[in-house]
């Protein structure tokens, strides 16, 4: 890194734990996530220039994983039986949430077709903004309205499932930590791993990297114990500070309309994805909290580390927001060029 984006980097990472230590202080769920995501949005409306490198955020994204992969344990087998009929609901909730936003968005903002597609696409930012510039939509409108989605979400979802009293138990006091140097040979196998599922083009493939070395070696004893605090702390600090960021050097009112649109979908996204959650648990006794988190369309690495946070099923969540993607992938190009072909 440069001079320049090292200082960047330094004062990012200053608000963002500024941030955290407030919302820590102010009691808020998740306060490691949601105070740097403010703090940081805050300051980039302002017209800070702040920045995660790609370095920190690609090491958080492999830590998320490394930490998921903790919790898998035999007990999770036998609680997966029950999630078949939980992944037939991830393509309904993702065709009900994509047309609902995509509706809104035409017909109270007057966004071209294309452009409201993208912008209400359920999750997968980076692949919709690429396929956004390949088109004539309105790339900020979609950049926008994503960005709103996911920094909404990371702040609305703890807040839901703290007031409705659905956080789960506290994991046991007798956990033990992970040992410094399990964690580093764990660290290097999930870099390799991840590097092979980019080169597959995996979606979330440094996560999955680090959910696959983690969760190959606890649930065969070979490592035991949870991540350390001192490296999970930071590492949702910057996750959170990452979110933020997107609005970095934005300017408010040239956004006005793209910002109150992201706004309104995001409510109905939410209060529509609340009720399929609520269907999904009922249907197969998958705890509220884990299936609300599994099932909102927020970014698929905070969405996990939301659950490690929470303690809601971490496993279940990646395993829910991994086939999201996947299926977004797949099913995007399709829905543009079905959709732009048959408008006149």
């Amino acid at each position: 890194m440069s001079l320049l984006e090292i200082r960047v980097f330094a004062l990012t990472a200053v608000i963002a734990a500024a941030g955290a230590a407030l919302a820590y202080l102010l009691e808020f769920p998740a306060p490691y996530l949601i105070g740097p995501a403010v703090a940081v949005t805050i300051g980039g409306l302002a017209g800070l220039d702040l920045r995660i490198p790609v370095l920190a955020r690609n090491a958080s994204f492999v830590i998320v994983g490394l930490s998921m992969g903790t919790g898998l344990t035999p007990e999770i087998f036998v609680a997966a039986r029950t999630w078949p009929l939980s992944f037939l609901m991830v393509p309904v909730a993702i065709v009900i949430l994509l047309y609902a936003a995509t509706w809104i968005l035409e017909r109270f903002f007057g966004y071209d077709r294309a452009t409201a597609l993208l912008a209400a696409s359920p999750g997968h930012l980076s692949f919709v903004i690429s396929l956004a510039a390949d088109t004539k939509s309105d790339l900020l409108a979609v950049g926008v309205i994503q960005s709103v989605r996911v920094l909404a979400l990371t702040l609305t979802v703890p807040l839901i499932v703290d007031v409705l009293g659905l956080v789960g138990l506290e994991p046991s006091a007798a956990n033990p930590t992970m040992g410094l140097v399990p964690l580093l040979a764990s660290f290097a196998v999930a870099v390799l791993l991840g590097l092979i599922f980019l080169r597959w083009k995996t979606p979330a493939a440094l996560l999955l990297g680090g959910m696959v070395a983690s969760g190959a070696t606890h649930i065969t004893d070979i490592v035991v114990g949870d991540l350390p605090a001192w490296i999970m702390v930071p590492t949702y600090v910057l996750l959170g500070a990452m979110i933020g960021s997107r609005f970095s050097g934005a300017s408010l009112k040239a956004m006005r309309t793209a910002f109150v649109a992201g706004a309104v979908v995001t409510v109905v996204v939410v209060a529509l994805a609340a009720v399929i959650a609520a269907l999904v648990s009922w249907l197969t006794s998958v705890p509220v909290d884990a299936a609300l988190i599994a099932f909102a369309p927020g970014g698929l690495e905070t969405m996990a580390a939301m659950a490690v946070m929470l303690n809601a099923q971490p496993t279940y969540v990646g395993a829910h927001h991994i086939l999201r993607l996947l299926i977004l992938s797949a099913l995007m190009p399709y829905v543009l060029r079905r959709d732009l072909r048959a408008k006149p």
